[in-house]
This record gives structure tokens, sequence and C-alpha cells, in this order.
């Protein structure tokens, strides 16, 4: 694959942050035709189809963000030269062509692209038929960007494909792919892994955990618990899944004091057998799947456990690996959590709405990455490159 120059590629960064710009209202417009023929019953994926000014905005400001961060492509890893002579250095290279394959969020057309294009990657995009309009004209805006300075419209490209031609793509694709990021539920990440070609780097289902120590905060316990799961019910990093240690101080009226506080923002709480014994009128978790669902929706599980090793081992097997969080004011139990919990990211006294390349420090991100190769958490500019030997003689063999 061709190296563009940093130069290169951030004047075409330039001209889409103007590009963007000046075509919001279009942008907005052609949303509002896949927001007219949308089931608004799900809303969840309703939220994240929204295009508005502010969505615009925040585009623009992803574009800006990745402009202003460091091309990561040709970066030393390492050096040395062996006492034969012989210079390696191992510095990172773009990894080709990838495809991330997603539903509904119109801006992830131009987060994933321009994450793939400043790390020298072609992208195929594979959104949502139900964001086809606004995915369109994001691509004739990405195209546009492209043309004028000179590139070909191949490095930024939509997919149109159904289901059955998707299938056939991933099994024998018509160009060359080195990447596949597959951004949704159980069901998607199945199907790409079952049919795909080339590496697949999962970006997984929330199915969060948060777990209530004997001796945590009871007050900050309810901000957390609140925020982690209303602040956006449509995102992969809210809470679904609440373990209480059941040796907590005054742990009826504490619960009590919980069933109020979600009840009051509207959300449906199902209970343990244990929980259902102290708060009434709350419906029970109908099987084991539920403990493997992420809901994205105003609902939430509430469970008892005995002790902090029975929250650890509970999450471990339940959870989808995104975020875990522990409330305790002990030091000792809080690292002992983050250290056996087995999550992309943990949490100690705080929400896991942090999960995200903005709120951690890396800015826009392809997706969360639940896979432990070749890297865990936010995919960010830096982590959108692998790495390459270079190697240097004089005429070396070896014997």
């Amino acid at each position: 694959m061709k190296l563009l120059s940093s130069e290169l590629k951030n004047k075409v960064l330039d001209s889409m942050i103007s590009i963007l710009d000046r075509e919001r209202d279009n942008i907005i417009k052609e949303n509002q035709k896949d927001l007219n023929v949308f089931n608004k019953d799900d809303q969840a994926l309703y939220d994240r189809l929204v295009v508005n000014n502010v969505k615009v905005d925040s585009m623009i400001l992803a574009v800006k963000e990745v402009r202003a961060q460091d091309d990561p492509v040709g970066k030393e890893i390492s050096s040395i030269t062996l006492d034969s002579g012989l210079q390696i250095n191992n510095k990172t290279a773009p990894f080709g062509s990838i495809l991330i394959i997603y539903e509904s969020r119109p801006d992830v057309t131009i987060e994933a692209a321009v994450l793939a294009f400043k790390a020298n990657n072609k992208i195929l995009l594979k959104g949502g038929k139900e964001a086809i309009n606004s995915n369109l004209i994001l691509e004739k805006c990405w195209h546009e960007a492209l043309e004028i300075n000179g590139l070909s419209k191949d490095w930024i490209k939509l997919l149109h494909l159904k289901r059955e031609e998707t299938q056939a793509f991933l099994k024998n694709p018509s160009e060359p792919l080195d990447l596949i990021v597959p951004r949704g539920g159980e069901r998607l990440i199945k199907f790409v892994k079952e049919h795909a070609s080339c590496a697949v780097l999962v970006s997984g289902r929330g199915n969060n955990f948060l777990y209530v120590d004997e001796d945590a905060d009871w007050d900050m316990a309810l901000q957390v618990i609140l925020n982690a799961k209303t602040h956006k019910i449509s995102a992969c990093n809210t809470l679904d899944k609440v373990l209480i240690n059941k040796n907590i101080p005054n742990y009826q009226a504490k619960l009590k004091d919980l069933q109020q506080a979600l009840q009051k923002v509207n959300v449906e709480i199902l209970v343990d057998e244990d929980i259902a014994e102290v708060i009434q009128n709350e419906n029970k978790i109908p099987n084991q799947d539920t403990w493997y669902e992420e809901f994205l929706a105003l609902k939430i599980v509430l469970a008892e456990v005995n002790s902090l090793n029975e929250a650890i081992q509970k999450i471990n097997t339940y959870s989808g690996g995104h975020s875990s969080a522990i409330l305790t004011e002990d030091k000792d139990k809080a690292n002992l959590f983050m250290e056996q919990v087995d999550s992309a990211a943990v949490y100690h006294n705080a929400s896991t709405r942090f999960t995200d390349g903005g709120q951690m420090g890396v800015g826009a991100e392809l997706a969360i990455s639940t896979d432990k190769l070749h890297h865990r958490g936010p995919l960010g500019l830096k982590q959108l490159v692998t790495n390459k030997y270079y190697v240097y003689g004089n005429g070396h063999i070896r014997v």
C-alpha cells in the first residue's frame, strides 16, 4: 500500500472539516429521511441514528482532533544492532484495508474513516440500512475531500450489500481485507467470525456489571449507579447488572432506597430470589439468558452476593468483558477486584460511562475492543497500526 505523507493526509482532513460545515443542513436533511422511516420502538437505536447540529459539530471536532494528532505510521518501536552487525528496526505500519460493520450511528462513518485514513489504511464502511441516506451524503463528503486533494475515492467507501451478499463478501472478498471490526451485538459478531477470511477484532457487547461492597459509601453508590444506568442508555458502556453485598449495614433499607431512586427515573428493575424478599412488586429474573443480555434500555438487574469473590466469579461468568466497577472504601479489595475481573476497563468508585476514547484521553475511536489481541479498550489512532521489521545487512548469511 502506498504511504501518504502526513501533510497530504492533513490536507484531506482540512478539506473534510470545511465540507462537513458547509453541508451540515443537507446532512441533517438526509438524516431526517432515515428517521422518518425508522421504528421508534427501539429507542436506543433511534438515539444513535439522530444527526442534528450538535452531532455535526461533534463530527467536525472528531476530524479536528485526529488531524491534530501525530501520524502513527513509521514510528520506531525498537532498534538493535546484533553482534554480527545486522541492524534490526521495528516500526509501526498500516494494517492495509479495514472493514467496519456497524448499525445506526452515522457518526461512525466519520470517526472510523478519519482514524483509518490518518493511519494510512483504506476503509470499507458497512453501515446499517436504517442509516443509508445519512451515510451516503457523508460518503459523498469524504469523496469530495479526497478528490480535491488528488486521491482516489477508494480510500474511503461504503459497501452496499445485503446480508447474503455480505456473507459472500466476507468469505471471498473482491478486494484485499486485512482486518474486520464488527460493532454490534452477539449475532453480528458471531456472523462475522463464522464467515470472515481475515483477522477479526471484536468490539463486544456491553453487559456491564457493578459490585457494591459492604463498606461502600452508599450515597456515592446511588449516584454512580444512576449515572451509569441512565446517562445514555444506547451506549455500550451503560450499566446492566448490579451485585450487592448482603452484609451492607442497613441492607434492607438501602435496597429500598435504590429501588425508589431507580423507579423515579423509570428504570425497570429485575431481581433475583434473594432481593425479591426485600423489595416488593418487582419482576424476577426470567431465566439464565438474562444474565448474558445487554439491555440498551431503561432496565437493570439487582442481585445479592455473599462476598467479593462471589461477585468476581459472577462477573467473569456472565459479563461481556467490556466494563466492570467496584464501589468500596477498601483499596485492597478494589485492587483485588480490578486485577481479577476480566474486562477491558475496570473501575473503582466511578461510573462505567467513562469507557470511551474521548473520556480516556485516546480521542476519536473506531470501537471499544473486548479482544485481547492486538489491543483491548478504545481503538484510537495509535491502535490502528501494526508493526513491521526492517532488517539491514551487508551480505549477511545464516550459518
